[in-house]
């Protein structure tokens, strides 16, 4: 230190402040209590904008494969952060559910129970996709993978003054949105809940539909789309439900949502306010609407007589949406008036890069270090569903095999031959009809149709006797053994050829 002792503050990378400690001794101005026998302490003025604290370094969290990344949003069932596949090296977004919340929620659980099953069966371009769900039982935490969407469309729009796109840019995400609800009615599945909030956006422009929470999968042998519930926002509702009628078509309910979706996107407003819900409602039950100055002839019709229509018998299908002169038309594009997807508030990166990086350093930095250990880093072992799933289903294959060849395992005691009618194990549960094709010991193990398989019972009762457990066994034994007996005998016939052109090849010789 010198004469004079300091202290470095660190001040970011290149920069620093000493302050200056004066330990002249000095009677005038005790400070014996702090530094020493009666030295007398001098601080050099440091503004306070000149002190940077670091802040508290955060070591990278792993989530089973997944590099957590920073949140990108909040919700009342959970957050949702950047991660990144270290396998792969895709970038994902994890929604994290915690257990504890989600039973507070009225009907929480059920719609994150409903969104995983109907997203493991759709895969669209234009419909979030899910890769992996994992499962922690001592946090109580639920982690659903899914793509990365870089802005939501309400967050794009309200990032411009007018609150609203150009025409051209409208159409585009309208046609996709169109296109994923083709996708949907083609399950029968009703999202219930389009609106702008519920659709997002990835790098390259490509329109997903999210949040199908409260979304309903009509039954498969349902004669029609007639719905009885719906839980979507109140704003994007069609008259029949602000009515409060008990029967309603979910398809069009899903079709006037998205004229409103239109409707906001084109015009910056929406059809139908009011200063509360029930005002909101009756507005909606008479179903007067006016169109703003500005909107073209073809975006009126398709608003007014098609998509928003009152009477949902005169509303439009998607079929008929996709045929309308308003989306075939191919609108001009102007680069300046393009809405362009903004930096985020607390960052100026434009593009909206990867969060993942920082924790990516940090991890091979720590794990460079010989001085640290690697497998202390927080990482958590996570049980995933779909592989579980997966699995399941394999075992359940394996087993229906077995089952249908009608073959008898030593060992799998738990399972027996029913007479043909099919497979049970020993607490009860059928696991499933072999009449189609069974194996039955009358017919010498071969694959037999229903109606000889009664035969070959009446042909076995008509005895008097009962074959036994070690019959069974020999019958598939024998009818397995068959083939190979077959194969002998074409051998050695092969084999009694062979000497037959042999010794007429030696009588020619002679």
């Amino acid at each position: 230190m010198g004469d004079k002792g300091g202290v470095i503050f660190g001040l970011g990378d290149d920069e620093t402040t000493r302050i200056e400690i004066d330990t002249k001794i000095s009677s005038s101005v005790p400070f014996g209590f702090l530094t020493g026998d009666h030295s007398s302490l001098v601080f050099n003025h440091v503004d306070s904008d000149q002190i940077v604290y670091n802040s508290h370094f955060k070591q990278p969290k792993l989530i089973g494969k997944y590099l957590l990344g920073d949140i990108l949003g909040e919700g009342s069932y959970g957050k949702v952060k950047e991660c990144l596949d270290s396998e792969t090296l895709a970038r994902r977004a994890i929604k994290i559910f915690n257990k504890k919340k989600l039973k507070k929620i009225p009907n929480g659980e059920a719609n994150v129970k409903r969104e995983l099953r109907l997203l493991k069966r759709l895969h669209h371009p234009n419909i979030i996709e899910i890769y992996d769900v994992l499962r922690n039982d001592e946090k109580q935490k639920l982690y659903m993978v899914m793509d990365y969407c870089v802005i939501g469309l309400q967050e794009l729009l309200e990032s411009t003054s007018a609150k609203k796109f150009p025409i051209y840019q409208a159409h585009n995400y309208f046609c996709q949105l169109i296109e994923g609800l083709s996708y949907l009615h083609g399950k029968g599945i009703i999202h219930n809940d389009i609106k702008p909030g519920n659709l997002l956006l990835t790098n390259n422009g490509t329109l997903k539909i999210t949040d199908l929470g409260v979304a309903e999968a009509l039954d498969s042998f349902a004669p029609d789309d007639t719905c009885t519930l719906s839980q979507g926002s109140p704003a994007f509702q069609p008259p029949e439900i602000a009515n409060g009628e008990d029967k309603f078509s979910g398809y069009k309910v899903d079709i006037w949502s998205s004229g409103v979706t239109l409707y906001n996107l084109t015009t910056g407003k929406y059809p139908f306010e009011g200063e509360n819900i029930y005002k909101l409602y009756e507005n909606i039950g008479k179903g007067v609407y006016t169109i703003p100055t500005g909107v073209d002839d073809l975006l009126q019709d398709l608003l007014k007589g098609r998509l928003l229509a009152f009477d949902p018998k005169r509303r439009f299908s998607l079929q008929e949406i996709k045929a309308h002169a308003w989306m075939r038309k191919k609108h001009s594009r102007i680069l300046y008036e393009e809405v362009k997807i903004p930096p985020k508030p607390d960052s100026s990166d434009p593009h909206r890069g990867m969060t993942v990086v920082n924790s990516l350093c940090d991890l091979f930095d720590l794990a460079e270090d010989p001085n640290e250990d690697f497998n202390n880093f927080p990482s958590i072992q996570e049980r995933s569903l779909l592989e579980e799933e997966e699995e399941e289903m394999m075992m359940r294959g394996r087993q229906d095999g077995g089952a249908i060849m009608g073959v008898h395992i030593e060992g799998a005691g738990d399972r027996r031959l029913d007479g043909g009618n099919g497979v049970k194990d020993t607490s009860g549960l059928s696991l499933g009809n072999v009449n189609e094709m069974s194996c039955s010991p009358t017919n010498g193990g071969r694959a037999t149709s229903s109606s000889e398989g009664k035969a070959a019972t009446k042909k076995s009762t008509s005895h008097k006797s009962k074959p036994t457990s070690s019959s069974l066994t020999t019958t598939a034994t024998t009818s397995t053994t068959q083939p190979q007996q077959q194969q002998q005998q074409h051998q050695q016939h092969h084999h009694k050829k062979s000497r037959t052109r042999s010794s007429r090849f030696k009588c020619r010789q002679s």
